[in-house]
């Protein structure tokens, strides 16, 4: 008898970047996010970026049309007076925090391998030769971090 297939999730940062934006605009705060803008996909007006990093604000009242979803955060920025469009994929986020606090969260790392491609076919269960039949069962990959 084969064990079932661990089912593959996806990423659970984007849920994290928008809780984490939900509760710092609800306590009247003006959420900012931390950026690398050295990765691939990211649109952000390059005066605006210090040692391959940016900071942007994206409280309501300071961006047009924000839109954050499982892949990215966009919108539409006035910087020096002239307004541009912003692009982030959530991948980039590296932490979401309230400007008068500093309360937030730095984003984890995906764990390698665990963010499904999605088009990649789920993987095949091994055949059942009967071997294996004492294996200690699979854990999860749960860890606690202090």
């Amino acid at each position: 008898m084969s064990e079932p297939a661990t089912p593959r999730m996806t990423s659970h940062r984007p849920y994290l970047l928008r809780a984490l934006y939900e509760w710092i605009a609800d306590n009247a705060m003006t959420p900012h996010i931390l950026v690398d803008a050295t990765r691939p996909g990211v649109r952000v007006p390059p005066h605006t970026v210090k040692d391959g990093r940016v900071v942007l604000n994206i409280a309501e009242r300071a961006v047009a049309r924000l839109e954050m979803d499982n892949d990215s955060v966009r919108f539409t920025a006035r910087f020096g007076g002239v307004s541009q469009p912003v692009d982030v994929p959530v991948s980039a986020v590296l932490a979401v925090y309230a400007r008068e606090t500093g309360q937030g969260m730095v984003l984890p790392d995906e764990p390698v391998g665990d963010a499904p491609d999605p088009d990649d076919e789920p993987p095949a269960s091994p055949p059942d030769d009967g071997a294996g039949v004492d294996a200690p069962p699979k854990r999860g990959h749960l860890r606690v971090v202090k």
